[in-house]
């Protein structure tokens, strides 16, 4: 709150944002996969989390996952387009 009361905005420069997938390097792109699977398939008791890869990458393809990036936290990750 300021001095007069009010909540400042927030600032839109903090907000994470979506990145073209097509912007970055295939390196780049696998890494974020891997992370992606390694995340939400690595505690789920698989024997190999990595093997979802292929359908991660597809659904980055297709656009179900996309890039999202927080300049916040300078980090990236895949989540859905709705959000991250």
């Amino acid at each position: 709150m300021d001095q007069n009361g009010k909540v400042p905005d927030s600032d839109p420069r903090e907000a994470p944002f979506m990145v073209d997938a097509d912007l970055l390097s295939e390196d780049q792109l696998e890494g974020l996969v891997q992370e992606y699977c390694t995340r939400y398939h690595g505690l789920n008791d698989q024997e190999s989390p990595l093997g979802e890869r292929d359908r991660v990458m597809n659904a980055v393809r297709r656009g179900d996952l996309v890039v999202w990036f927080d300049p916040v936290e300078n980090t990236a990750g895949l989540g859905r387009p709705s959000g991250p």
